[in-house]
């Protein structure tokens, strides 16, 4: 199995999350201590509700601007070496559930992906896609639901995915 410490993402995820990483340390963060500086100059701190909206965006700016130089740090670009038949990151994989005699497709690869992916895209740690990453097609698994309930899938198709 793949070390859980990487993300795979593709060249234009990777990018744009570069360039987010770039506005949030430039010109965001400069914008948001000018706001910061014009809130104090007002006075009392205490009662100034745009010091305090100001510092509160600047806590989340800087919180993703860690959150995105982790993930930059520990990203893989590209796919992990697998199987046509495999599902693993990166691969659209069509499930049937049984039960239901439905079929669903989704992309198995990170939520950072999934904003700009125009399909369904299901996380490698979520419990549907942790239940057949690495089956190939033809193989059944089981993961549990949110209430408990276990609910069985069997994997009819993986594709690689062409943005």
């Amino acid at each position: 199995m793949a070390d859980e410490t990487v993300t795979w993402l593709t060249q234009d995820a990777y990018d744009r999350l570069l360039g987010e990483l770039a506005e949030r340390e430039g010109p965001r963060r400069i914008e948001i201590t000018k706001r910061i500086e014009a809130a104090r100059e007002e006075g009392d701190l205490r009662e100034n509700g745009g010091y305090h909206a100001a510092k509160e965006e600047q806590g989340k700016n800087e919180a993703r601007i860690r959150q995105l130089k982790h993930l930059l740090d520990n990203a893989q670009i590209g796919v992990p070496e697998s199987a046509t038949d495999e599902v693993a990151h990166g691969k659209v994989v069509t499930v049937r559930f049984p039960a239901f005699n439905e079929e669903e497709t989704f992309l198995l690869g990170s939520r950072e992906e999934a904003a700009h992916a125009s399909i369904e895209v299901y996380s490698p740690t979520s419990p549907l896609g942790a239940a057949v990453l690495g089956k190939h097609v033809g193989d059944r698994a089981t993961y549990q639901l949110a209430n408990g309930k276990d609910m069985d899938v069997e994997v009819i198709r993986v594709e690689p995915y062409a943005p």
